[in-house]
């Protein structure tokens, strides 16, 4: 019979998880280590850094409903009457666009737009469901963004810079203020059962902050996260053992290499993981909800129920203390270079009541006031038509409505020139956009910095050296 050889009669051996993975199957299982350590982040883990406020809070958490392609204001947001009078007119001036040869004339919109709530703001009749929730918005119709181009104004409007590898505003949320739920994560995003959006998992990347920051992927479809039901033979003690054993293993581990912060990042994930075993499906059951407020985000209704669906999980992760969520749809559906109006009204029907909805629910029950909603594309449209009836990208003007956090309610900021051209009135950057909703969270964009090629990077850094916080979009107390 052949001996046991004990660990202790091997000169040197120490165990950790790299020499029992190698001691393993004849090194199999240092395969398996190596693969796992090359794939990608599932998203961030923790545990994360305590808050650190700069100064008070208004909100604590964010729903970002990002929609790609770049929405055009003056159908949906930004009323132009001038615009319907010049209709079939050339455009008296130069206008800038993505496909400078297809520009052809004036294009008025064919909706009508309406006074909604007691604030009287003016709303296009395909957002009836906006229109209710008026007086508990902030419209700002006088952004500006750096670039026409897709690719590069996702990058804006995500991390500040046009230039990939940066971090996304969400990952700079979650290192300057940290978890609020070890079991779940920090920053969550709800992708589109269809796809990933344009510029994909860049979109929530966390660039050169340490890959704890990045946003976690759930899907609303299905397991939310895959791989992270524990299989049906194993017991649950066997599995609590088995996490027992992984957590010394790579205790030991860590210890030999205290510097590497992507290995303690990895680590975390998979200790995240385990946390959310528990955790997760509890959290996203919907199920539980009362059928008034499946009703409410339009569950029963095939053209929003998707959308619906994520942004009550939204509702439900931010009630349980997650810090960032964001909704993606898939590719760029607002990117309207043909039938815009067409398209318009069925993205507004998908997206309309949801929206309105998670307002409306996070204000009944009390979250309102300290979650900010955000609900932007990277770019509006232009005045002008391409081909019949299309329109084409424009960085010079554009709108984004927000929603609590210490906005102001029923509130419109700014304004484009007479035909929606361009921003001439109080205009707002996106790094202006950025430096404000930092602020709300308690953070001064001039002072969260994380150290990068031999400097102090930030969110609102170069190539932007004038972001300012928009006052006149907060309430006093939070100004």
């Amino acid at each position: 019979m052949r001996r046991r050889i004990k660990t202790a009669e091997l000169p040197g051996f120490r165990l950790n998880r790299r020499n029992a993975l190698t001691a393993a199957a004849g090194g199999v299982g240092m395969l398996a280590l190596k693969q796992l350590l090359a794939g990608e982040m599932v998203g961030n883990a923790g545990p994360l850094p305590a808050p650190t406020n700069h100064h008070t809070a208004r909100a604590k958490s964010v729903i970002l409903l990002f929609q790609n392609g770049g929405p055009s204001q003056m159908d949906l947001f930004d009323p132009k009457p001038e615009l319907a009078r010049q209709q079939g007119r050339p455009y008296p001036g130069k206008v800038e666009a993505h496909f400078d040869k297809q520009v052809r004339n004036l294009l008025a919109s064919p909706f009508r737009f309406l006074p909604r709530g007691s604030c009287g703001m003016e709303l296009s009749e395909i957002l009836p469901h906006l229109g209710r929730v008026a007086d508990d918005i902030t419209l700002v119709r006088s952004m500006a963004t750096d670039s026409v181009d897709h690719e590069q104004a996702l990058r804006v409007i995500h991390t500040g810079n046009p230039f990939a590898g940066k971090a996304s505003w969400g990952s700079w949320v979650v290192y300057g203020l940290g978890t609020m739920r070890e079991e779940l994560p920090a920053y969550v995003v709800l992708t589109d059962p269809a796809g990933l959006p344009i510029d994909g998992t860049r979109n929530w990347s966390a660039g050169f902050l340490p890959a704890v920051y990045q946003g976690t992927q759930f899907r609303s479809q299905g397991s939310a996260v895959l791989n992270l039901s524990t299989p049906a033979d194993v017991s649950p003690r066997a599995r609590a053992q088995q996490f027992d054993l992984l957590r010394q293993l790579n205790a030991e581990h860590l210890k030999g290499q205290p510097q590497d912060a992507e290995l303690q990042a990895r680590i975390s994930n998979y200790e995240l993981a385990a946390r959310m075993q528990s955790s997760v499906p509890a959290v996203l059951d919907i199920s539980r909800e009362t059928q008034s407020t499946r009703q409410l985000y339009g569950l029963d209704n095939q053209v929003t129920a998707d959308y619906g669906k994520r942004c009550l999980m939204a509702r439900r992760l931010v009630e349980q203390g997650v810090r960032f969520v964001s909704i993606y749809l898939q590719s760029q559906p607002w990117d309207t270079h043909s039938k815009n109006a067409q398209s318009l009204r069925g993205l507004c029907a998908r997206t309309d009541q949801p929206a309105a909805a998670l307002v409306t629910d996070l204000k009944r029950r009390g979250l309102l006031d300290s979650t900010i909603v955000l609900f932007a594309g990277e770019f509006g449209r232009l005045p002008v038509s391409q081909g019949p009836d299309g329109r084409d990208h424009n960085r010079h003007g554009f709108s984004v409505w927000l929603a609590g956090g210490g906005f102001k309610r029923g509130y419109v900021h700014g304004a484009t020139d007479e035909l929606g051209y361009q921003s001439v009135e109080d205009v707002v950057s996106v790094h202006d956009l950025h430096a404000t909703l930092l602020h709300a969270l308690g953070l001064d964009h001039r002072q969260l910095h994380f150290p990068h090629e031999g400097r102090d990077a930030s969110l609102t850094d170069e190539p932007v050296t004038s972001a300012e916080v928009v006052k006149g979009l907060l309430e006093s107390t939070s100004a």
